[in-house]
């Protein structure tokens, strides 16, 4: 049975469906049409084709491709780190400690700031194609603030990660295997049923090896699955833990062995490179092409945070990745859309095919390789998100007589 009104775009000059079926891994096609039921797509192919619809959108040409799938943003924070962006371009080297600097900002805001500031880096990244995104906590450090983060960011979006292992605070400074004990035990007990993920930040200056297994152990007895941090500011042990545990993404991967390489492919786990980082750090990139080479599946996300990346752009991360990681535009595209799905285990997003969820981006261009070709220009005409328009397509839609709901 339909689950919604029924909604036709046509006029699509080059469709990006990430349907093998239709050749090759972005499974493109030319003078297609799309239907939208509801919340879902129910019919994809030729523009002749198509059949009727309740609502019809003439796109006249444009690209479209599924909605960016943000798989790893830290949005629930308060204050600003300008001043230390501004410093580290003056030549001062990035470390992890700075995090604590937004700690202290954090535990001072009220719920209500904290909720409006992530709120509104949820709507920015909308209106740049972002449909789907993963939210971390790891800015409170206390039972008390990281309860609350997740469960602001549990408001937001299903993709809520418990990261009370980002570092260890000040107050435990003189004794850090006591805060690991409080990660896993009344911090994780307050925090598990706000979160779907867990994660650790595993990197000198934060936790090593059997610290981060023991806080992913302890998580996923408590059934949340594990991603992590791992291998960004040097080489270390955090992507072969991430085998060892089966996690599903291991995120940053900037300084890999070939041991390390191998491990990703062995296991199956996502590489989620984070080009933004880099680009706001003056930091080596990751070697893209030596992980898609070796068959690792690489996700493209933002790191969205006021610290090391306050990006909240998958489309720059995208010309990143073309410039930098020397990927192509093609799998750039893919790895921000069904590589940032396979991160988060999803089925149902970053790809157009009938029965996936409705979520898309119709982008002023003929293309998707415009992405890269014209980056900091913005390209997103509107997007779709579970078959909900965006306010951009209401004066389009209007044309023919009926506007398709705003989207929340």
């Amino acid at each position: 049975m339909p689950d919604g009104p029924t909604t036709l775009i046509t006029g699509i000059g080059e469709l990006v469906t990430n349907d093998p079926s239709h050749g090759g891994p972005l499974g493109l096609l030319t003078d297609a049409a799309i239907v939208l039921d509801g919340a879902h797509v129910a019919w994809v192919g030729p523009a002749d084709r198509a059949p009727d619809a309740d609502t019809r959108l003439d796109v006249e040409g444009a690209a479209v491709v599924p909605g960016f799938v943000d798989s790893h943003a830290h949005l629930v924070f308060a204050g600003d780190r300008a001043a230390e962006f501004a410093a580290r371009m003056s030549g001062q080297p990035y470390a992890a400690g700075g995090i604590r600097t937004t700690v202290a900002a954090t535990r001072a805001a009220t719920d209500d700031e904290l909720r409006a500031r992530a709120l509104r880096l949820v709507t920015e990244m909308l209106g740049q194609g972002t449909t789907t995104v993963e939210i971390k906590s790891g800015y409170g450090l206390t039972v008390r603030d990281e309860a609350r983060s997740l469960a602001i960011a549990a408001g937001l979006t299903p993709e809520t990660t418990y990261l009370g292992a980002h570092v260890v605070p000040p107050e435990f400074a003189d004794d850090p295997a006591g805060y690991v004990d409080l990660v896993t035990g009344a911090m994780l007990d307050a925090c598990a049923p706000y979160a779907r993920w867990v994660d650790v930040f595993c990197e000198r200056g934060a936790f090593d090896a059997d610290a981060a297994r023991a806080v992913l152990t302890a998580g996923t007895a408590r059934g949340l699955a594990p991603r992590i941090h791992a291998n960004q500011l040097g080489p270390g042990p955090g992507v072969q833990l991430a085998a060892e545990l089966g996690a599903a993404a291991a995120d940053h991967c900037t300084f890999l062995t070939d041991a390390d390489v191998a491990a990703l492919a062995d296991a199956g786990v996502v590489a989620t490179l984070l080009p933004g980082v880099e680009f706001s750090t003056r930091s080596p990139y990751p070697d893209a092409r030596r992980l898609l080479d070796a068959g690792v599946t690489v996700a493209l996300a933002t790191d969205c945070n006021p610290g090391s990346c306050y990006t909240s752009s998958m489309p720059l991360c995208i010309a990143l990745a073309v410039r930098e990681m020397l990927m192509t535009p093609g799998e750039a595209l893919w790895s921000a859309t069904l590589g940032g799905a396979k991160a988060l285990r999803r089925t149902d997003i970053g790809h157009l095919t009938v029965g996936a969820r409705a979520d898309l981006v119709v982008l002023d261009a003929p293309s998707h390789v415009h992405l890269a070709y014209r980056p900091g220009v913005p390209l997103v005409r509107g997007t779709f998100r579970a078959g909900q328009a965006s306010a951009a397509f209401s004066a389009l839609a209007s044309a023919f007589g009926s506007d398709p709901e705003e989207s929340r």
